[in-house]
């Protein structure tokens, strides 16, 4: 029916295209590896951002505690280290200064405390720090 034909006269495209389509799926496979390495890098750091966020609102609310309890801070500087539950190894710098201010409708000057909380967790280049101002009278 067919004739046979010899070695020399087989010609085909099927190893070149098998090893296009090979190359192609090597380099759609390693940019989406590339991809998700980037992801989980970006994830990582935002949940860092976040702790040092809460250690630093954290650190702002024991201010606002100490400033409150009738104690005059003055420029006092302090820092809270967390040592257990989601802050872990996340510490948070308070910086408190206090000023007398005369507020309308009040008969005599007030103390306004300006607390600075700054919050890190992390190091090295993987640190994340945040900080929060908070006005109390």
């Amino acid at each position: 029916m067919y004739p046979e034909r010899g070695i020399k006269q087989q010609i085909g495209a099927g190893l070149p295209i098998a090893l296009f389509i090979i190359t192609v799926l090597a380099l759609i496979v390693t940019s989406m590896a590339q991809q998700q390495e980037s992801a989980g890098a970006s994830v990582s750091q935002q949940i860092l951002s976040q702790r040092a966020f809460y250690a630093a609102e954290s650190g702002a609310q024991v201010a606002v505690t100490e400033a409150l309890s009738g104690s005059s801070c003055g420029s006092v500087s302090s820092s809270v280290n967390f040592s257990s539950g989601g802050l872990s190894n996340c510490s948070a710098d308070i910086t408190c200064t206090s000023v007398q201010a005369d507020i309308d409708g009040s008969p005599a000057p007030e103390t306004v405390f300006t607390l600075l909380s700054n919050g890190q967790c992390g190091t090295g280049p993987e640190a994340a720090s945040r900080t929060i101002e908070v006005r109390v009278r």
